[in-house]
């Protein structure tokens, strides 16, 4: 071989290992990445503000579900066995991240005496962390829940209480009152210094994806919502300058009123709220109507009523899932969904709605974990294989067309349609026992003029794809209650 031909050659060796590199570390999910853990820190993208990206500048979509706390469990060998099965099962079906309560009974350090940290429960932390790590997750931290400050026990079998009376007069703790809490030097102390002691662990931990401040700060007993929005502000900036490197965030309880926008809207904007997060559950008790019908039109709406306005950062519905009237616990249609239908509808109605990730399940044990829906998550990962949507500067549409709701996303190099059954609704599949038609000569065709490359269609169902025939217009194959069709465009 010439002197010429080995440099040609070696050139192309290093550039075929370069761009293999690139693309294995562009991947969420990388078989490499759940080895040896995350290295790198999730963060805004710096390409577009919609969505994530590691801060070696790889894409990062959020796939994955709550998985707060254990529950019916409570010794180390329980808690930990229980947690570590969750995150290996969402790890080996394609999940990168999750949300961990850290005022669960199971991970809280403050639980004798305001002020005072378990070290023996930040252990259990950190083996929690040491999993995720292996398993390629990362971990939303969600600081606090509580709403009272006595008086509010667990809700439900399994819940957790949503009261700390540490901090009362009564438990030593010196506040009064929730407003106390919100408005007084000693109350923010409190916060900042349990904030202060867990910084401290993982200030520096790339599988630690963010801090979220509250669970659902709009159900904090307290009258003035403007002391509320107070703190947040203050505090977002508060907890960010204690974790440089990661994402900080609110949260506010299901969007399901009209009083609710103004919430929604005000927590949104404040710029130091890095991710405008949604909730929001299908309740037969719900005052917007939106709440009470189909899951992908609830999930949907929730997404794109945050993203009209505006923001210039990332959206996510991070809670969504099913319930009895006004939250009196999980939804009677969940023993019912053995196949996932209303899983799939708020995964892929939120991405579609353009979301920075699928909808994030609540109920992870009700739910998923009892009808084995981990799959899901795999399957929604196949869908979007290959895409990134920070270049291909999504803009998504609706159609109605041939008895399908059509959600699109138009891109610079791709288009996507999630072909949806009006017909199959959770009302007659789970309600009525009514099993989901088989689709057949169906047809869609876009709302715009595009040279189109290539046409592939995908079954999430019957996890199979196919190629279609080229055109504007695109003869669906058979199938039952959705499908993906892909559009390479030709430039």
């Amino acid at each position: 071989m010439s002197r010429a031909s080995f440099l040609i050659l070696s050139v192309l060796v290093f550039c075929g290992a370069a761009y293999i590199r690139t693309n294995v570390d562009a991947h969420n999910n990388d078989v490499a990445v759940k080895k040896a853990g995350p290295v790198n820190f999730v963060r805004v993208s710096t390409l577009n503000p919609a969505y994530l990206e590691l801060d070696n500048g790889a894409l990062f979509i959020p796939v994955g579900i709550n998985i707060c706390w254990p529950r019916f469990v409570s010794s180390e060998d329980s808690v930990m066995n229980k947690m570590e099965y969750y995150l290996d099962q969402l790890g080996k079906n394609g999940g990168n991240f999750t949300r961990i309560w850290l005022s669960a009974p199971a991970f809280e350090v403050e639980h004798e005496k305001a002020g005072s940290y378990d070290e023996t429960i930040a252990r259990r932390i950190d083996r929690l962390v040491a999993i995720a790590k292996r398993n390629g997750i990362r971990i939303k931290f969600c600081l606090e829940n509580f709403r009272a400050l006595t008086n509010l026990p667990p809700m439900f079998a399994g819940s957790v209480p949503f009261d700390k009376p540490i901090y009362d007069k009564s438990g030593g703790g010196g506040l009064s009152s929730m407003k106390d809490f919100f408005t007084t030097a000693r109350g923010k102390d409190l916060y900042l210094k349990r904030v202060e002691f867990l910084a401290k662990r993982y200030a520096d931990e790339p599988t630690v994806f963010g801090w979220e401040l509250w669970n659902e700060m709009n159900s904090v007993r307290i009258e003035d919502k403007k002391i509320l929005e107070d703190w947040t502000s203050e505090m977002l900036g508060e907890v960010k300058r204690r974790v440089p490197k990661q994402l900080v965030m609110q949260s506010l309880g299901s969007y399901d009123t009209e009083t609710a926008t103004e919430w929604y809207r005000n927590y949104s904007v404040m710029p130091g709220n890095q991710i405008a997060q949604v909730h929001r559950y299908l309740d037969p008790g719900a005052k917007l109507e939106v709440s009470k019908g189909a899951m992908d039109k609830l999930a949907y709406d929730a997404v794109r009523t945050l993203k009209d306005w505006d923001l210039k950062k990332p959206v996510l519905l991070s809670e969504v899932g099913a319930v009895q009237a006004h939250h009196a616990g999980p939804s009677e249609l969940y023993p019912k969904d053995s196949a996932g239908m209303m899983l799939h509808d708020y995964l892929y109605a939120a991405f579609f709605a353009g979301a920075a990730g699928p909808g994030q399940s609540w109920h992870w044990d009700y739910y998923i974990d009892k009808h084995h829906l981990w799959y899901q998550l795999a399957r929604f990962n196949k869908a979007i294989r290959g895409l990134d949507p920070r270049t291909e500067d999504f803009k998504p549409f609706v159609k109605e067309e041939n008895g399908l709701t059509v959600y699109g996303l138009q891109g610079k190099k791709t288009v996507l349609l999630w072909c949806r059954d009006q017909a199959n609704t959770w009302e007659k599949e789970l309600g009525q026992g009514i099993k989901p038609t088989r689709l057949s000569g169906l047809s869609v065709t876009l709302p715009f003029k595009v040279k189109v490359a290539k046409v592939s269609f995908y079954d999430p169902w019957k996890d199979k794809e196919m190629v279609l025939k080229n055109g504007n217009t695109i003869a669906l194959p058979d199938f039952q209650r959705s499908g993906i069709v892909r559009l390479s465009v030709k430039h």
